[in-house]
């Protein structure tokens, strides 16, 4: 907590994203109970200092506080909100997106994990224990010297992957690397589906991506994210057409043909139905908050 603090002062204080100068790792400060905000939550570990968020994705809510770290094995969208920050007890927390490459290398070198006989959730709370904590630190100390973090930062993503596959979480970590397990085959299905994002899809097209029975394909599916196939490309859809109107100043029409809506309409009914606001009040609110957040 102490170096994450220095580290953000020392880039100018203030709320919002601070760079770390790593790829796929994110340091975030909030002074404010932050909206929900949709998003694709790649795998990773989410890790708060101080504070607490919730996240929201199909029928689950998770909650998770102060060294409690958030486990995701699966591309979700998803919507997340810090929860009670305020400017003398702000939200602080880091992201750190799993690196599959390091993953397999490891998987090598240590006993596997035992596999879990049954089809469990992808996305999980857990406790952040005193090694992962040791090495979060020194990592991000090690973001104070932007010459050293190319040459050490590897080594430390290393021992990071490390804790964690060998850790209390290893088994469902192990999902991410290990060949032909039902979460990887389930993966292959949500990568055909953010690739023909646009298109119709039928759950017996997904299954053969997969490798799997219809019937099998959909409990581990709906099991691993609490969606059924056709929720998931519905959330994904609305995420991404949001992405366009914020991005890339797609208007509500423009976004949602974009993203395989047929009517505007529709498109502006289920947005309100799944984030609560219309797209294009969504739109102008998170903008205002944006330009606060990033006022430093």
């Amino acid at each position: 907590m102490s170096a994450a603090l220095d580290l953000m002062e020392a880039r100018g204080g203030g709320q919002g994203r601070f760079d770390t100068g790593m790829p796929g790792v994110l340091l975030v400060r909030s002074f404010q109970t932050i909206m929900p905000v949709p998003n694709i939550y790649k795998p990773s570990l989410c890790i708060v200092f101080k504070g607490a968020k919730q996240i929201m994705f199909g029928d689950r809510t998770l909650d998770y506080a102060e060294m409690e770290c958030l486990v995701i094995n699966v591309e979700v969208p998803a919507v997340g909100r810090m929860v009670g920050a305020t400017p003398a007890t702000p939200y602080v927390g880091m992201t750190i997106e799993f690196d599959t490459a390091i993953l397999r290398e490891l998987l090598q070198q240590v006993p596997a994990p035992p596999r879990s006989a049954a089809a469990t959730p992808s996305i999980f709370v857990g406790q952040v224990d005193e090694q992962l904590a040791e090495c979060l630190t020194r990592l991000v100390r090690l973001m104070s010297n932007p010459g050293a973090v190319p040459v050490l930062s590897p080594a430390m993503m290393r021992e990071i992957h490390y804790w964690l596959l060998t850790g209390p979480y290893g088994a469902e970590i192990a999902k991410l690397a290990a060949p032909e397990t039902h979460a990887e085959r389930v993966a292959r299905a949500i990568h055909y589906v953010r690739d023909h994002l646009a298109e119709p899809i039928r759950v017996e097209q997904l299954a053969a991506v997969a490798n799997m029975s219809s019937s099998s394909f959909h409990h581990h599916f709906k099991t691993m994210t609490s969606m059924s196939p056709v929720q998931y490309q519905k959330q994904l859809r609305l995420v991404e057409a949001r992405r366009l109107m914020l991005s890339e100043a797609a208007n509500v029409a423009e976004a949602a043909y974009h993203v395989g809506y047929e009517s505007a309409s529709q498109f502006s009914r289920e947005y309100s139905r799944s984030f609560g606001i219309a797209p294009k009040r969504d739109v102008l609110q998170f903008r205002e908050l944006l330009a606060q957040a990033t006022a430093r």
